[in-house]
């Protein structure tokens, strides 16, 4: 089931923290709980990216992100996404997580998120997000200038450059 209780709880936790900038970083402190565990009891894979819901979110918060979606009835939607596990969490450890806005070309924003445990890493993922409207996807310099931040673009690092890149020769549709 969805986190709903926890996501309310981060959402209100962090409503009163000072608005970020587009590119700063919110960080938040979270744990494993027996429902996140899988089979070989550590945190589960597809869990991770639900749990990455909760520091996404109240990121998009503090940025204005969620303002500007409501006054426009836009939504957001993740349109891709790659992750790399490293380190376990287990049953009732803590975590850190941390979320940042990296940048946006015309059609996506690029979000970073990490977990951190004990000062280590155990994932991170790369986030492709669009907005969207009944039409379909809003452009990111419309989005920007929604939020007041219309020059905010700045350049995308080589690695999410190649990572767009090797995402455009992916067959979409997929052949099976």
């Amino acid at each position: 089931m969805y986190p709903f209780i926890r996501l309310a709880y981060q959402m209100a936790k962090h409503r009163n923290d000072p608005p970020l900038e587009f590119d700063g970083v919110h960080i938040s402190q979270h744990y494993c709980l027996p429902w996140d565990i899988d089979m070989w009891m550590e945190l589960n894979n597809g869990r991770t990216l639900t749990l990455y819901d909760l520091g996404r979110l109240p990121f998009s918060q503090r940025i204005g992100m969620i303002s500007a979606l409501k006054r426009r009835k836009w939504g957001m939607v993740v349109a891709g996404l790659s992750v790399r596990y490293r380190r376990r969490v287990t049953m009732f450890q803590k975590f850190e997580m941390r979320t940042r806005a990296i940048g946006r070309d015309a059609r996506f924003f690029y979000l970073s998120q990490t977990m951190w445990r004990n000062g280590e890493a155990t994932s991170s993922a790369l986030y492709r997000a669009a907005v969207t409207d009944k039409n379909g996807m809003v452009a990111t310099d419309l989005v920007a200038a929604e939020m007041g931040k219309p020059d905010w673009n700045p350049p995308l690092p080589d690695w999410v450059q190649a990572w767009i890149e090797a995402e455009d020769t992916r067959i979409w549709p997929p052949e099976d």
